[in-house]
């Protein structure tokens, strides 16, 4: 297998749910940290585009979203799973959920101004204000949640996380439980983790909203005991030669990871061979651009070639996404 390379950066919530899941699976990887704004001229070395963290590198296959990522993880490590209970289309819609509501509910939340003091304590004026005006750009078009709004909907959404867990019963050997089972987390767990993750580790000042639900907190410790795996730090520049390497070696880890005979699946009247571009829907709607490779059921493959890293195919997953044919 080839190496993994993350591409993240500390604050993240969604790198957090990556790198928890990286933990889970014990798998070993490389960490490269990036910039959290624009510009990110090593990151759209790889991606041709897509700006979003994290996103994971084996050779030249890059894979976006950590909702595929985690399609990824689970084929390269099936034991222990992200279903332990089966259970897949329940915990993927609680992971949709979990990824949309709560995450921007939770996030209007930590960023109201007392989390956003905490957060950028000692930072230059200079940084907070391009932070502020990357995000605004990343969010252009959408309805922004308001702080208060958001602590409403996210009050709201601790207790129906409460409610789960208390659902749920231990057995006769007293096993943790989680939200859609005991004895081990699943899908849904890593998707709600990181978003309250965020509130405690990173805005603590605004934590108290967990006292109000103790079996959410006792939850989040768990989840964050799972730890990170086996982490080495890498630069952008090992992981761009990484990927020019496995491109000139012609390395297909997308047909090891997805199936040699997926069928194309044409929902738009685009053939494979086209030239396209992909976006997501809402936030962060820069364009992804390159040679469609493959559309089936489930995913999206790009091909574009970059003269530092090769030739990069690039993988999202088609939930979430828009493909257009270049004019």
């Amino acid at each position: 297998m080839a190496d993994l390379y993350l591409h993240h950066y500390p604050m993240s919530p969604f790198a957090e749910k990556v790198r928890l899941m990286l933990g889970f699976k014990q798998l070993a990887w490389h960490s490269v940290i990036v910039p959290s704004v624009m510009p990110k001229p090593d990151v759209v070395a790889l991606t041709g585009g897509y700006r979003k963290v994290p996103f994971l590198q084996m050779g030249n296959d890059v894979f976006c979203d950590t909702n595929l990522i985690a399609v990824v993880l689970e084929h390269l490590a099936p034991t222990p799973s992200f279903f332990p209970n089966g259970q897949r289309g329940l915990n993927r819609v609680v992971a949709q959920w979990a990824d949309h509501q709560l995450f921007w509910a939770g996030m209007a939340y930590n960023f109201q101004p007392r989390g956003m003091q905490q957060l950028f304590e000692g930072a230059p004026p200079e940084a907070i204000k391009a932070f502020g005006a990357d995000r605004g750009a990343m969010s252009a078009g959408m309805t922004r949640v308001r702080p208060g709004d958001g602590t409403s909907a996210y009050r709201s959404y601790l207790r129906r996380l409460a409610d789960m867990l208390a659902e749920q019963e231990t057995d006769a050997e007293g096993q943790p439980v989680f939200l859609l089972g005991h004895g081990a987390p699943s899908l849904a767990d890593f998707a709600a983790y990181h978003t309250v993750w965020f509130t405690r580790h990173q805005v603590p000042s605004l934590a108290g909203v967990l006292d109000a639900t103790p079996a959410v907190a006792d939850w989040l410790s768990r989840m964050v005991a799972l730890g990170h795996g086996s982490m080495v730090r890498a630069k952008a520049e090992q992981a761009i030669a990484a990927s020019a390497a496995a491109s000139s070696a012609g390395e297909r880890n997308d047909l090891k990871i997805f199936g040699e005979h997926e069928a194309f699946q044409d929902d738009h009247g685009i053939p494979l061979g086209t030239l396209v571009t992909l976006a997501a829907e809402s936030f962060g709607t820069e364009v992804t651009e390159g040679t469609l490779l493959a559309a089936t059921r489930t995913r999206y493959t790009l091909q574009h070639t970059h003269e530092r890293a090769g030739t990069v195919r690039v993988h999202f997953p088609r939930v979430g996404y828009v493909l257009k044919a270049v004019a």
